[in-house]
């Protein structure tokens, strides 16, 4: 993937105690939690830091037949996996990785652990997922990877592990993408979706919201790979490699999925580390935030993995991991 120059960043703004207590008020209203969240610093730079441990669940590989095809996927289930169907988080891994990579990289097994989450990390044909809705030399039929995981979902919630009502899809940079690719055209699949440094897709593979959904995205403001202002223009691919989809901002990603669930005017905090934009619930409930990490990269908050040279830095303002659960624990479709 090309690294275009980082564009320059456009704060949120920061008249305080205003906005401050007119997001506080909204919340408390809503009964929602803020944006506010406690600082988790990371462990101990080391071999994966222990992240990419499962604490105390069963992991395994498993294989899917869709398309005529087999597909692959990594699942982690909670130890105590006894107690009926589980809210489950589909983990989409970013271009050029695999499931392993994002699977260390976030840590979200420790944290699906704790809240009793089922958690499947997929396989992208190419190591990278069809994001947007054109076709390519290598990708002819760009809604394999909507049909891939809509068999996977389905499959989890006929064996009695996956509750329908609680399906929730998120993933760093393209597969961030593919996260909000799912809940722009599944509505009624999925009940919340989160991105990581991934934006919605524009231009010839624009993929609009179709319904309200709960939407996080957590946005490096410094990001030199794509950027939080967007990437309307990619340059070209390496000889052979699929081409890089055009992306709207983070901002305007977010405000689609506003828009698509009526959401209410904007709401903007500047918090420790980074900035918080919240669109206060429309008629069906779907709530929208934005988090923009302050001088933070195209990396996950939080992770102790380093990141590729030239991906910027990491922020410990918060943890991804723990921030995108809590916030997709309390919906349901």
């Amino acid at each position: 993937m090309t690294s275009p120059s980082p564009s320059p960043r456009s704060p949120v703004s920061r008249r305080a105690p205003y906005r401050a207590a007119l997001a506080l008020a909204l919340a408390l209203a809503a009964g929602l939690t803020g944006c506010a969240a406690k600082p988790q610093p990371p462990t101990a730079p080391g071999p994966a830091a222990g992240r990419s441990a499962s604490p105390a669940g069963v992991d395994s590989r498993e294989r899917l037949t869709v398309d005529g095809g087999t597909r692959e996927y990594l699942m982690h289930r909670p130890a105590a996996d006894g107690g009926g169907p589980r809210p489950l988080l589909v983990a989409f891994h970013g271009r050029g990785a695999d499931a392993g990579h994002l699977r260390r990289q976030s840590g979200l097994d420790r944290a699906a652990e704790a809240r009793g989450m089922l958690l499947v990390y997929p396989e992208a044909v190419g190591k990278a997922w069809g994001a947007g809705t054109a076709p390519s030399a290598q990708r002819p039929d760009p809604d394999a990877d909507v049909r891939f995981t809509e068999a996977l979902v389905a499959e989890l919630v006929r064996s009695g592990r996956a509750d329908p009502h609680r399906v929730y899809v998120a993933g760093f940079s393209n597969g961030g993408s593919m996260a909000l690719r799912m809940a722009a055209q599944r509505p009624d699949l999925v009940a919340g979706a989160v991105s990581v440094s991934g934006e919605l897709p524009t231009g010839a593979a624009a993929v609009k919201p179709s319904g309200a959904v709960p939407v996080l995205i957590v946005y490096g403001a410094e990001d030199p790979v794509r950027p939080a202002a967007g990437l309307p223009s990619p340059g070209p691919a390496a000889p052979g490699e699929e081409p890089v989809t055009a992306t709207m901002s983070a901002r305007a990603s977010a405000e689609a999925f506003a828009a698509a669930g009526g959401a209410g005017a904007p709401v903007e905090e500047a918090q420790r580390g980074y900035d918080c934009v919240t669109w206060p619930p429309g008629p069906a409930g779907a709530r929208v935030r934005l988090l923009l990490m302050q001088g933070a990269g195209h990396t996950w908050p939080g992770s102790t993995m380093p990141p590729p040279a030239g991906f910027g830095s990491v922020s410990t303002a918060l943890d991804a991991s723990a921030t995108l659960l809590d916030f997709l624990s309390a919906q349901r479709r």
